[in-house]
This record gives C-alpha cells, structure tokens and sequence, in this order.
C-alpha cells in the first residue's frame, strides 16, 4: 500500500504545471456538461487524484447556521479518505474555526506544512501530517473551501496551491449553476401551482352576472400578477332574494385563495341552512378561528338583496365601508361594521339595513382598487374612487366595472394591481 502510494506521488511529481493545467482543461470540459452538483462534485473529486495527491479531501460550502444565526461550514457529501463516523457526522465549524474556517472567513487559501504546529488545526483524521484549503469563491463572495489533506509533511507546494485555486473557481461555478439549474426547476413547478391554482381559482366565481329583478349588477376581479385573495359571489336564495358577498383575505398568493376556498364552502352552507347573514358570519367567524393561523383573517360584507322592497340586509366583517351613491350624485360611504372574520371566538356581528331607492347605486369593492398606487407611490383613493363612480353612474352595471378599471389602470400606468381589486356594483331600476 504504502509503495502504492509512493509510486502514485512520483507519478504526479512527474507531471508539469503545464500538463497539470491541459488536465485541468480536460476535468472542466467534462464537468460543464452536467447540470447535478452531486455528480459534477463526485467527477472532481475522482479526477482530482491525478492532478493532485491527498490521503483525505473534501469539498465544503457554507450553508448552515446555529441558534443565534452564525454560520456553520456545511460539509457537502463528496468527501474521500475519512473514516465512517466522520462522513455521517458532519462536522460543526464555525467561522474561523479550523482551517476550513479560517479560509472561509478570510477567502485566503492556506498551505500548512505541518498541522501538528499549526494552532487553527481541528484534527478530522489521526494521520493528517499536511492540509491544503483553498477558498471557492463566487461573486466576490466566498461560499466554501476547497480542503486537500496528505499523511506527509511538507507535501504542497505553491504550485499545487494555483491548481487547487483554478478547481475551485470552477467549483464555483458548478455550485453557482447548480443553483440556477434548481431555482429555475422550482420556478417552473412553483408557477405550474400558481397556474393550477388560478384555475381553480376562477372556477369558484360566478360564470356570469345574476339576472335580478328590478335591479343591474356585475362584478369583477381585478388581476394580480398572483392568486387573488379577493373573492365574490351571488347566490339566488329565491326568485326575490340573492345572497352576496365579496372579501378579502389577508395576503395573497395561494394562502389567501385557500382562505377564499374555505370561506365561499362555509357561507354557501349558510346559505343553504337559512341563517341570517349575522347569524352566518358569526358561524364563519368560529370557523375559522378553529382551522387558521392566528395571522389570518378575512374581511367580508355578505347580505340578502330583495328585490320586492329593494332592501339590502347585511353584516359587515371589518371590510371597506359600502358606497352608496343617490340619484342626485350625493354619495357616502355607509360606515359600519364590525371584526374581521377570524380574529377572535365568539366575536358578535350585526345586521345592517340599506333600502335602495330606483335609480340609486351601491358599490361594493376591496381595498385593492383605492390603496391602488401609482409610481409616486400616490393611491387611488376613495375620493377619486367616487369621482370615477360618478363620471360613469349613467352607464349600465358592466359598463361602470370597465370605467372604473380603465380609471384606476390610466392613474397606476400598469397592467396589474399590487394587490388584489374587486368590484361589485348593484343599480336599482
């Protein structure tokens, strides 16, 4: 074994810098066809042996941390010549400590002729005479060491140093494309989520506008570059009465559309059972205490319209005041309410009465479409809000959500709102 080993040092002895340097061409071009960090770290490893002689070698990136956020050396699983109790137990180093840590605190390489007489040494292995760690630096930014250990004293020399240096700057650059390879995967497979989700997303809301008696109404969704967490919904009770509701469920993205999910589910039933809409946003409010995160709740208005007496009766879950625009152009905002949904148990709601006189038009909207910015950081508003209300009170229903979009859109300048809109718009004929 020993003459085994003798024979495999003469042998790269033997070699130039020069010949040192086509390998290390060679090593690279068959590294940079391979997107799998595991298996381009393994090539190098194998490879290295005969560029460079060692006894124990690994190559280490940092990624760890402990309790108060200090950064551990993360041993990587392409190691070779340790004993098995130190390749399944990966060693704790932090910043500074031991030549690992050292180097990769300082980004500069380390050539100790003998360990024994070297303080920042941490014994991995008895037989270590001589180790050799070069830094792997990307972006200015050392992201891990590059570690060559040998049984001889004395056994690297600075020209073995340059040749480790020149493998670990490609080592940096497979790690760093090895990256970019797994968050464009995870991009993908996060998008292809979003889009499922979307879809799903846009099968919970209504196909069309109700068809009511004495009154005009649509709705609309503004988009979002992600899931929305505003929802709405009609619902026709009887011939005379149609539920609606529309909400806001803090947040966005998939979070806040499994929160719209479970809040379309539980008021549908509601609806179905007969409750008044206090009665059911307190069954909701309970609800959801019982199946969310402290942080998460709902804002929502859900009320019974009835077109024989042209009355709305509803409650309101902490949501944007109702506008409430008169024949005359005189508006107000209709100001009450009380917590959202699934902030607190037991929380108590109560109902609220508008009788819509003809030709008298309720607005019902999120928060999106008035805290909508432009690129001054200016919002929309609700003043500016009413007044596009206002240019359009003439127009049908599905007309008025169309100018209102085309108000906020020109005043933004962008295609999509930071968060999610929603309008519902109810005219009594």
């Amino acid at each position: 074994m020993e003459k085994e080993t003798d024979n495999r040092i003469s042998r790269i002895a033997d070699l130039s810098l020069v010949d040192k340097l086509r390998m290390l061409l060679d090593i690279t071009t068959k590294i940079s066809r391979s997107a799998d960090l595991e298996e381009v770290l393994n090539l190098v490893m194998d490879t290295l042996s005969s560029l460079l002689d060692y006894d124990a070698a690994g190559i280490y990136i940092i990624e760890h941390t402990d309790r108060d956020g200090n950064p551990y050396i993360f041993k990587s699983k392409v190691v070779r010549g340790y004993d098995i109790s130190f390749e399944l137990v990966e060693p704790k180093l932090r910043m500074g400590e031991g030549f690992i840590g050292h180097v990769a605190q300082t980004g500069t390489p380390i050539i100790s002729p003998d360990v024994t007489k070297d303080p920042r040494y941490f014994a991995a292995r008895k037989p270590t005479r001589s180790e050799m760690v070069a830094p792997i630096i990307s972006n200015d930014r050392v992201i891990g060491a590059f570690d060559l250990e040998s049984d001889h004293l004395d056994a690297y020399t600075e020209d073995d140093l340059s040749v480790l240096q020149l493998l670990a700057s490609q080592v940096a650059i497979i790690i760093e494309k090895a990256k970019l390879h797994e968050q464009a995967i995870e991009k993908k497979r996060i998008e292809a989520q979003l889009e499922i989700a979307r879809q799903v997303q846009l099968e919970l809301l209504p196909d069309n506008d109700p068809v009511f008696e004495n009154f005009d109404i649509s709705a609309y969704v503004f988009p979002t570059e992600e899931v929305s967490g505003d929802y709405y919904d009609w619902v026709k009770i009887f011939d005379y009465q149609l539920g609606i509701v529309v909400a806001d469920a803090v947040g966005k993205g998939i979070p806040a559309a499994l929160l719209m999910s479970f809040l379309r589910a539980s008021l549908r039933a509601g609806v179905q059972v007969g409750y008044a809409p206090h009665i059911a946003m307190t069954k909701v409010n309970n609800l959801l205490w019982d199946s969310t995160e402290e942080h998460q709740f709902i804002t929502a208005i859900y009320g019974i319209l009835d077109s024989t007496n042209r009355t709305f009766v509803y409650s309101n879950a902490g949501h944007n005041p109702p506008m409430l625009i008169k024949p005359s152009g005189d508006y107000r905002y209709v100001e009450y309410g009380d917590m959202p949904l699934g902030m607190f148990r037991d929380a108590r709601y109560h109902q609220h009465f508008i009788r819509l006189e003809q030709n008298q038009v309720m607005v019902v909207y999120t928060d999106g479409i008035t805290e909508a910015a432009n690129a001054e950081g200016e919002e929309f508003g609700k003043e500016r809000f009413a007044e596009s209300v206002l240019e359009c009170i003439h127009l049908p229903a599905k007309k008025m959500v169309d100018h209102i979009r085309k108000s906020v859109a020109d005043f933004t300048d962008r295609k999509f709102l930071d968060d999610d809109g929603t309008l519902f718009i109810v005219k009594s004929l």
